[in-house]
């Protein structure tokens, strides 16, 4: 694992970073809720995105990976920030962004926020509005009462640790949600979503593709492919695909 580079934003936070210098568009890998840019899409797109002679930036938010803060501080909002200074910074004329899963979310949100620095998107799972749609209405009434008294609750995971959801979460979710105003889109974009995907459905995948708005936009379904999406077909897929956003941006 090399060492990352560090970035301290406007609000004091160091997001850790790897760039790779290259051709423009770059592309941006945007990861998931309490996941890592070591992860196997990140750097597995690096190394391919290094073969192309492309640009390519993977980081942190904060609160996740290598990157400062604690997780249960955080937010949608605090990640997009993060997200946001990290393309302005770090980054050089439009991008190709490629979300996962979370990154999926915050993504849409960067289209809306600098629509200028954005030239394509591919969504890897994509999660919007996933705190509201996902956790907060998948709530008992005894969670919700929970999260309220006591600020936070735990969730079984599929990782060693439960997540711990906490009140302001939800509340800062909210202010970010993407399916519930006009999503324009202008530009080449491309949705995988694997169909044995436990923690993001098909279902979430149509609504997104159905909700935004462009003239070009696809949604690819891969039969078995779950929410790691990092089978080797699968990763050949999301490169596939940010080849034919870069041609048609």
């Amino acid at each position: 694992m090399t060492t990352p580079s560090f970035l301290t934003t406007s609000t004091g936070r160091k997001i850790a970073y790897h760039r790779t210098e290259g051709t423009e568009p770059g592309i941006v890998f945007l990861g998931g809720f309490k996941s890592d840019m070591d992860g196997t899409k990140a750097a597995w797109l690096e190394e391919w995105a290094k073969s192309q002679g492309r640009a390519f930036l993977r980081f942190d938010y904060s609160g996740h990976g290598q990157s400062s803060e604690k997780f249960v501080d955080g937010a949608i909002g605090d990640w997009a920030a993060d997200a946001q200074e990290v393309i302005e910074t770090l980054t050089s004329g439009p991008q190709v962004l490629v979300g996962s899963s979370m990154g999926g979310w915050i993504s849409l949100l960067m289209t809306q926020r600098i629509p200028q620095r954005v030239c394509g998107l591919v969504g890897i799972a994509a999660a919007p509005d996933f705190t509201e749609d996902g956790f907060w209405a998948g709530f008992t009434e005894e969670q919700r009462a929970a999260l309220k008294a006591d600020g936070q609750i735990a969730l079984p995971s599929d990782y060693d640790e439960p997540y711990i959801i906490t009140k302001r979460l939800i509340e800062d979710g909210r202010d970010q949600l993407v399916l519930r105003t006009p999503l324009p889109l202008p530009f080449p974009v491309r949705f995988l979503q694997g169909t044995a995907d436990t923690s993001v459905s098909v279902a979430t995948a149509v609504k997104l593709l159905e909700h935004a708005e462009g003239a070009d936009m696809r949604l690819t379904l891969v039969d078995g492919a779950d929410h790691s999406f990092s089978a080797p077909d699968c990763l050949e897929l999301i490169a596939n695909s940010i080849l034919e956003v870069t041609a048609r941006a």
